[in-house]
């Protein structure tokens, strides 16, 4: 119970931090909450982050109906304009970082790397996120890039951008550049994130990559290599990376193993862009390992990292790439469970301030939980927490509307059984926004 207290002051103290810098954290520093309101900086925070999925009336009703004088809808979204999503940015990164729980999986921390669309209100004034298609109607796209850790269930990062300019290698990228830990840590991301510069920079920072990457017969970093005729193998690969044609390095590139030419409209951040013809040329190494297995009778995927094979065999690699799925059962409980799909706005600053705020209070609802134990020994089956009933007690709580007590009572009697993945192919549909009109009361 004292864990759950300390969790809702970490998120607090968070708060209060930001809204002792508004020189920061505002649009006017000069003149925003510099006089005494109805909303504060503080309260309009707390009330953004304890958004759920009804109308803004509504939703100010629930969190302010202890105030005798409750502000207006339009009183409120002027008061939250005054706040720059930076703020909510921070809020997320300062409470991760304030509850230090950390699972390691055989001394090393894993960390999922993924992307997801995110329907936002249609707004044809931004041509960045709007969509027109014919026979459809028109809508609205942001692009979540996240690192998630799969032991602790916790988003650690995020990059929000627009889908029309959206870049995912940057994203990772700009998200590796910043992660500080001295935690042995893997990355694990699927095939979209194949290239030698996103590899580069997770071992520039002295950490661990496991990507799935396309197959020889695809145009990907395995084509070109000399590989073993066998179906499944495991080969150690040391390749010197440059971008620049001389005699010297085309007679190098013919050892395709150890040796490649990296064109000027492949990107790579550790070799220069330009150089003068009497420069020599510039070398990047990269040390990975190919490995090449059965998934299921028949069917193979090609892996690539740098993990120690003594520690890490190929079967075991199988078993750790698997967990990457937790990431996106994660999105699914984002925008399903916490109510990413409902937007109170449709201005962009108001959307990234919703986004990050959901993705505290996941963290919120994921931490608390992890607080509670769930008594399996005297039941058949495995039992985990319902994460709907923990989001929307844990949301309860934070509002002050309830006990530690309570929200551990809730937690513990609402579990559901584990069910293993039944492996049938996923059902691929699009979900839009949820319109403005159409909320519950």
């Amino acid at each position: 119970m004292n864990q759950i207290k300390k969790i809702k002051t970490a998120l607090n103290k968070s708060i209060q931090t930001v809204c002792q810098s508004t020189s920061e954290y505002c649009r006017n520093p000069e003149k925003d909450f510099t006089r005494r309101k109805k909303l504060p900086m503080d309260k309009t925070i707390k009330t953004v982050l304890g958004f759920s999925s009804k109308s803004l009336h509504n939703e100010l009703i629930d969190i302010l109906s202890g105030d005798t004088e409750m502000p207006s809808a339009s009183a409120f979204v002027q008061q939250r304009a005054k706040i720059l999503p930076s703020a909510f940015e921070a809020i997320f990164i300062q409470f991760t970082n304030r509850v230090k729980r950390m699972k390691l999986f055989d001394g090393y921390r894993l960390l999922a790397v993924d992307g997801s669309d995110i329907r936002t209100p249609v707004n044809p004034d931004d041509p960045d996120s709007y969509y027109k298609q014919k026979g459809s109607h028109p809508y609205s796209l942001y692009h979540l890039n996240a690192l998630y850790d799969l032991c602790t269930h916790t988003y650690l990062d995020a990059v929000i951008q627009k889908r029309r300019i959206s870049n995912e290698h940057r994203a990772l990228c700009d998200m590796v550049d910043r992660y500080d830990s001295s935690v042995p840590s893997v990355f694990i991301a699927d095939r979209g994130y194949e290239s030698y510069n996103n590899l580069a920079h997770i071992q520039q920072i002295g950490q661990f990559f496991l990507f799935r990457i396309k197959d020889s017969h695809s145009n990907g970093i395995l084509r070109g290599f000399d590989l073993p005729d066998e179906d499944s193998f495991d080969l150690p690969i040391s390749l010197t990376l440059t971008n620049k044609q001389t005699k010297l390095t085309k007679s190098l590139c013919k050892d395709r193993n150890h040796f490649r030419f990296n064109p000027s409209n492949s990107y790579f951040d550790f070799l220069p862009s330009k150089s003068k013809y009497s420069d020599p040329p510039s070398f990047f190494q990269l040390h990975f390992r190919l490995v090449r297995l059965e998934v299921l009778p028949g069917k193979f995927e090609v892996l690539i990292t740098n993990l120690p094979l003594h520690s890490f065999p190929s079967e075991k690699l199988k078993y750790l790439y698997s967990l990457r799925w937790g990431i996106e059962t994660s999105f699914r409980s984002l925008k399903y469970t916490m109510g990413l799909l409902y937007f109170h706005s449709k201005k962009t600053e108001h959307i990234l301030q919703e986004i990050f705020a959901k993705l505290t209070m996941y963290n919120f609802t994921e931490l608390i939980a992890a607080c509670i134990s769930i008594h399996n020994a005297t039941r058949k089956l495995l039992y985990q927490i319902n994460f709907s009933v923990a989001a929307n007690v844990c949301r309860k709580f934070f509002l002050g509307s309830c006990t530690p007590s309570f929200v551990e009572a809730v937690i513990q009697k609402n579990v559901l059984p584990v069910r293993s993945l039944s492996g049938n192919p996923r059902s691929l549909t699009a979900r839009s926004a949820i319109s403005f009109l159409y909320r519950v009361a």
